[in-house]
């Protein structure tokens, strides 16, 4: 397999995390509270959140997002590093073209995710709330990152099966493994920063949830079939070749 391909699978993968990063948060557990949490950690309530914001609660919502998603990406990259780790390991211990193995499985996993975050089979141990639940919070952006820090490593019902696809696939190729994690934390922080700022536009996404969630799980489903059948060269092989067709035509 050659360089140039091997950097079309990356990029293919990379792209499959940031949509799952953006799918976790735009999920029915994250996006609903999205105004009651923000509201919580800045100390600003819902009506101001929604109405006109000046200098002054643009940058306070600002700082508090940076610390709540700084907390939330140290948790997430840091599980990332360690399915990496874990897979290079379990590459080194098994006999075998073990890399296939933990593919196979990777896909297993991710197909069988993709169906819940569907709706089309239940798991009653993932429909449990793992959230830390806070009755006060002290003022400042300290106990904001602590409060991101309780939220990424609770996770909720949807970022579960999402994260633990893209875990499942940074164990699987363990040296692409943190650009993976990476991608989906991008992924899931980029909407969370821009709606900070238009929170009165998430009613329309939340009319829209169901459908979301149902285009995401079909496009999981999809990527655990190909990781499981050891399709990603072939359609990292097709990508390449439409962008060289393309350039060609270009320049011819």
């Amino acid at each position: 397999m050659g360089i140039i391909e091997t950097d079309t699978m990356l990029l293919v993968g990379m792209l499959l995390a940031i949509g799952a990063g953006a799918l976790s948060f735009l999920s029915p557990c994250v996006l609903p509270i999205f105004p009651a949490y923000m509201s919580y950690i800045t100390g600003i309530s819902v009506k101001e959140l929604q109405g006109s914001k000046d200098s002054r609660m643009v940058r306070q919502l600002f700082a508090h997002s940076f610390f709540f998603l700084l907390a939330v990406s140290l948790v997430f990259l840091s599980l990332g590093a360690s399915a990496s780790f874990l897979g290079q390991w379990a590459q080194q211990l098994l006999i075998g073209d073990s890399g296939l193995l933990i593919q196979r499985i990777a896909g297993v996993f991710i197909i069988v995710m993709g169906l819940f975050v569907a709706g089309w089979i239940n798991i009653p141990s993932l429909m449990k709330e793992r959230r830390f639940h806070y009755t006060k919070k002290p003022a400042g952006y300290l106990s904001t990152f602590f409060i991101g820090l309780g939220f990424a490593a609770g996770w909720t019902p949807c970022i579960g099966p999402m994260f633990g696809s893209i875990l499942l696939l940074a164990a699987s190729n363990p040296g692409q493994g943190i650009f993976y994690t990476l991608m989906y934390v991008i992924g899931f922080t980029l909407p969370f920063v821009i709606l900070t700022f238009f929170i009165g536009k998430t009613r329309w996404i939340i009319r829209h949830s169901e459908v979301i969630m149902k285009i995401g799980a079909v496009m999981m489903i999809i990527m655990g079939v190909v990781l499981f059948f050891g399709f990603m060269p072939r359609i990292s092989g097709f990508l390449l070749d439409l962008v060289q067709d393309t350039w060609l035509a270009r320049l011819g």
